[in-house]
């Protein structure tokens, strides 16, 4: 069996679960909706507050899908019930961060501004406080979509290796090398 595939996942209170005749999963919770089409050969059983997936066979597919959509269905769980957030930092001299409603402009050292639309379902915030780096702060239900978006920022200025300056997930480690006055 696989481990994460045979593991229940639990629904918190306020929190609904429907799997359709079309094999769409749907959760329901205080912080939206989100749904997800599953693989005709994995069951999903609801009982009261728990919830497990079943597969046919021990095939290699099945038993990689079996754990997928259970990873995915407990996402989607805590998504709608406690939220996603990811904190991106921009580290440089001058880079700076604004939200205006869901426009993101970014001032990342180019000549120009970057103005980056946000989806609706993306909520973002940017702290900019004296004597330190702006931080976005992006906030969503769906963790897939998040990380997509995150994604997508960090690639308008990923972090450079001799200096670090970029935009970089708070706690990202960059690998830093020796510029060349420090070769013999």
């Amino acid at each position: 069996m696989s481990r994460i595939g045979k593991k229940p996942v639990n629904l918190p209170a306020g929190v609904t679960l429907k799997v359709s005749t079309d094999h769409v999963v749907s959760v329901k919770g205080p912080l939206g909706e989100l749904h997800q089409k599953i693989d005709p050969d994995i069951t999903v059983n609801v009982e009261g507050t728990t919830v497990t997936l079943d597969r046919p066979t021990e095939q290699i597919r099945h038993r990689s899908m079996h754990g997928l959509y259970r990873s995915l269905i407990n996402n989607m769980v805590i998504g709608v019930s406690e939220g996603w957030s990811i904190q991106q930092e921009l580290i440089g001299v001058g880079f700076k961060a604004e939200v205006k409603g869901q426009i993101l402009e970014l001032g990342l050292g180019y000549s120009h501004d970057i103005y980056f639309q946000l989806p609706k379902e993306v909520s973002a915030e940017a702290k900019t406080e004296r004597r330190s780096n702006p931080i976005i702060t992006l906030k969503s239900a769906d963790k897939q979509l998040l990380g997509v978006v995150s994604a997508k920022i960090r690639s308008l200025r990923k972090p450079e290796p001799y200096k670090g300056k970029g935009v970089r997930f708070v706690g990202e480690e960059v690998r830093r090398k020796s510029g060349k006055s420090a070769s013999v």
